[in-house]
């Protein structure tokens, strides 16, 4: 699987927010400036941060988007889920899409899916324990 831009986008603008954790609300103008992302695909993105609770805004001249988590609470797995759906690459192996294989006669001893199965389990795992917080450390 390869990340959406909207995915990328969200984790590089979630990233900003994270760095400016405590500081106040951030700009839309501003985080596009700075990172590099087209303003009208931001506002959209930062609007489906705030609906799924990950981040909060302040209207005004000085308002603007801040985290409403700390950054080791946000992880990468709730930010690809949310915009990708699932990490799987089979949806036999899929938590949240699961359909059952085309191909496979029996899942519960089809090594193709024991295979994918693993490999799912550990990016998610990865994922999972990757916050904001880590992909600030410098």
């Amino acid at each position: 699987m390869i990340l959406s831009k909207k995915t990328r986008y969200a984790i590089v603008a979630l990233t900003r927010l994270a760095r400016e954790y405590g500081k106040g609300p951030m700009q839309i103008r501003e985080i596009s400036e700075i990172e590099k992302i087209p303003r009208s695909f931001l506002e959209n993105i930062l609007l489906e941060l705030k609906k799924i609770g990950i981040l909060g805004s302040n209207l005004g001249k000085a308002g603007g988007y801040y985290l409403l988590k700390k950054p080791e609470e946000v992880s990468l797995a709730d930010v690809v889920n949310h915009f990708e759906g699932t990490i799987a690459l089979m949806y036999c192996v899929s938590e949240n899409l699961y359909r059952p294989c085309e191909f496979c006669k029996d899942e519960s001893t089809c090594q193709i899916r024991k295979v994918f199965k693993e490999i799912n389990s550990s990016t998610y795992s990865i994922l999972a324990k990757t916050s904001l917080k880590e992909l600030i450390k410098t």
